[in-house]
């Protein structure tokens, strides 16, 4: 992974299941300055817990087959953006194994489930590939179970809090040093609150990698729309982050490039 924050703009499901309108959001993305774009793989008729049939209805009219994926990912080449997707069943992790992709995002209601896990880690044996793992809800222990299943390569651990949107106070975003602390691997955060400014904080303490939901327009239909940022905000937002990884640094303490004139007339 880049010393840079690898940034993912998060298509969920806010596309509706308009073609032109999540090709739109990888132009988007692309055009903010995102690493990747990340979209939902499921079979509506295998969630479970969901009981709205409203959201429900969305969900359906939003699932993507196999060759609408071919079509995003060629967009997503054409636009020199990264396309990603969560697997919410075993039948998505199968679809999306078959297309080939190098990075696969697990949900956070996934993380308990031992035999999805086991299914990443057979279709691990054959090709290997890159898992952020999300957090939300879980406890350590429940993390440690997960990664006792999948091994520690190529995995990196996303903070999380999976209230939609969720409160300032419920972010703890220090969670995310004490995962790095005790696991030993490279934690970012997949964030749910409203506005910028935790993504541009996680950072900041060392993220390094960021999922934040976003839509073309927050007053279209869907469950997420809301809690999403809009493209000036999602430009905003990697701008920001940008800014901090140069404003980071070394760490060594020492008179910068910038201060030399200042210095000149210090010692006049």
């Amino acid at each position: 992974m880049d010393t840079t924050t690898y940034i993912i703009a998060e298509a969920g499901n806010n596309h509706r299941g308009y073609l032109s309108v999540a090709k739109d959001m990888i132009r988007t993305a692309a055009d903010a300055g995102c690493d990747a774009i990340k979209f939902q793989t499921y079979k509506t008729d295998l969630l479970t817990g969901i009981d709205d049939q409203e959201i429900l209805d969305h969900l359906k009219r939003a699932e993507l087959d196999y060759r609408r994926h071919k079509q995003l990912m060629e967009v997503c080449e054409e636009c020199n953006i990264d396309f990603i997707s969560s697997a919410f069943d075993i039948d998505s992790i199968n679809l999306l194994r078959s297309l080939g992709l190098e990075t696969l995002k697990i949900p956070s209601g996934q993380i308990t489930d031992k035999k999805y896990l086991n299914t990443i880690m057979e279709c691990r044996s054959h090709y290997d590939y890159r898992i952020f793992l999300s957090t939300g809800m879980c406890s350590l222990q429940e993390i440690e179970v997960a990664l006792d299943i999948l091994g520690k390569h190529l995995v990196t651990l996303l903070h999380c809090n999976s209230a939609y949107p969720t409160p300032m106070g419920d972010v703890n975003l220090r969670a995310m040093q004490t995962l790095k602390a005790l696991f030993g691997l490279p934690v970012g955060l997949s964030d749910h609150t409203p506005g910028i400014e935790v993504p541009i904080a996680a950072v900041a303490l060392g993220a390094e990698v960021i999922e934040k939901h976003f839509t073309l327009d927050k007053t279209m239909e869907g469950p997420d729309q809301s809690m999403s940022i809009e493209p000036d905000e999602l430009k905003a937002m990697v701008k920001a982050i940008r800014n901090v990884e140069k404003a980071l640094g070394d760490g060594v303490k020492r008179p910068m490039p910038s201060e030399q004139a200042t210095m000149k007339r210090r010692q006049k």
